[in-house]
């Protein structure tokens, strides 16, 4: 998806794991190694936008952790669950993106890509492979890391 805004936008990425290892794809424009993600579009909230990710970019159904959801009772809201984190970075001029940041679980490894998701590449790595890796940046390998422990 193209820019919502032209300062801002809200974005989605996922750590998934799956057998103790943890899959990144290396992004076709920014040639660096990231999570799973992307835009959240207009009719979406991050959760939504975070399953939809997964399914166009790698082909995988996944499913987050929910360790951090409130658990009450339902009235007229639904309760979302939250991300692991959330961050704020520059992506390109005065472009700005907002970032949820979500650990998930996938019950295969089998990656697909669709037409319109191609890229360099996408591989499951190691707990070993992320600390030892000198081209995953250092708040990739610590959300990396945090996903590998948590799920």
């Amino acid at each position: 998806m193209s820019h919502i805004n032209k300062l801002i936008d809200f974005t989605v990425e996922a750590f998934i794991v799956h057998k103790n290892k943890v899959l990144l794809r290396k992004h076709d424009k920014y040639k660096m190694w990231l999570g799973v993600g992307g835009h959240i579009e207009l009719h979406e909230d991050p959760v939504e936008a975070t399953v939809r990710e997964a399914r166009e970019e790698v082909g995988l159904e996944i499913e987050l952790d929910e360790k951090l959801k409130p658990s009450r009772k339902e009235d007229t809201t639904t309760d979302l669950i939250p991300p692991y984190y959330l961050h704020r970075h520059r992506v390109s001029g005065d472009h700005e993106h907002v970032s949820f940041v979500y650990f998930a679980k996938a019950t295969t490894d089998k990656i697909t890509q669709g037409i319109d998701e191609l890229s360099e590449e996408c591989r499951w790595f190691t707990k070993e492979e992320i600390e030892e890796s000198k081209e995953i940046k250092s708040d990739i390998k610590f959300y990396a890391l945090k996903a590998l422990e948590k799920t």
